[in-house]
């Protein structure tokens, strides 16, 4: 066990709080499809189409996108010891919730029962209007498990409307250009501040406003450990920086 590690299972151990803070590279150990490596979703789509403005505009991007999540849902992941770890946290009764930029429900499969979702989820469809703007959707409020739109994707229809307004119908996600939940991305940065120690895990951090939130445990006085095989912005801010995968990292120190 390497330093860092053992430094780990040591901070985790004394703490009494433990927030998670999870990234794409949680989602990719468990077989999730990236947007940005080689071979990723983004090699087999155009960037452009995951731009909110777009999805309005261009039935065309729409129909896409649909193929997008039903290429997403075929991966049929499953959590890893990472999602297990802040689930069982939880159990315990020694963390107060997770907070993650993935859309995949993995920590819920998990176990977990206090997860805000920063991006959205992808397990559910929202109505959005018939012609939002500003990022902003605008839709009638209905929601709907994924599966409501992949039968009627199945079914022929390339761009189902919603059933109650008839505005348009897109996944539970936050795409580009959209504005993030300010109620949700509240309720996370108090999260943060209540911890004594926030896990940033499989992270880069370099997407805002979502990858200031982990600053938030050091305003409340708590410490932040990042843990992610690459370098990050907020590596100076903390206490403890662990390289490597976190699935791998976690599962070996708790």
């Amino acid at each position: 066990m390497s330093t860092e590690i053992a430094r780990l299972h040591e901070m985790i151990g004394q703490a009494g709080r433990i927030v998670g803070f999870t990234g794409a590279g949680v989602s990719t150990e468990s077989g999730v499809p990236d947007f940005r490596s080689p071979g990723g979703i983004w090699t087999r789509y155009d960037p452009r189409d995951f731009e909110f403005s777009r999805y309005v505009e261009d039935p065309e991007v729409r129909r896409r996108s649909w193929q997008m999540r039903r290429e997403f849902f075929a991966a049929a992941a499953q959590p890893n010891p990472a999602h297990l770890t802040f689930a069982r946290l939880e159990r315990e009764g020694r963390s107060p919730g997770v907070i993650t930029q993935n859309i995949d429900g993995l920590h819920q499969d998990a176990g977990s029962r206090t997860v805000l979702e920063l991006h959205g989820t992808a397990r559910e469809v929202a109505c959005i209007g018939t012609r939002p703007q500003h990022g902003v959707p605008r839709g009638c409020g209905w929601r709907a498990p994924w599966e409501w739109a992949s039968e009627r994707v199945e079914a022929g229809d390339t761009d189902p409307g919603c059933p109650q307004c008839g505005g348009l119908v897109k996944s539970a996600t936050i795409s580009f250009g959209q504005m993030l939940d300010e109620e949700v991305l509240e309720r996370a940065a108090a999260l943060a501040r209540s911890a004594d120690l926030l896990i940033a895990a499989g992270s880069s951090l370099q997407v805002h406003p979502a990858a200031g939130v982990p600053l938030e445990v050091l305003r409340g006085g708590g410490r932040l450990v990042v843990l992610n095989d690459e370098p990050t912005p907020l590596d100076d801010a903390a206490a403890l920086v662990v390289r490597g995968r976190a699935g791998e990292v976690l599962g070996a120190v708790t």
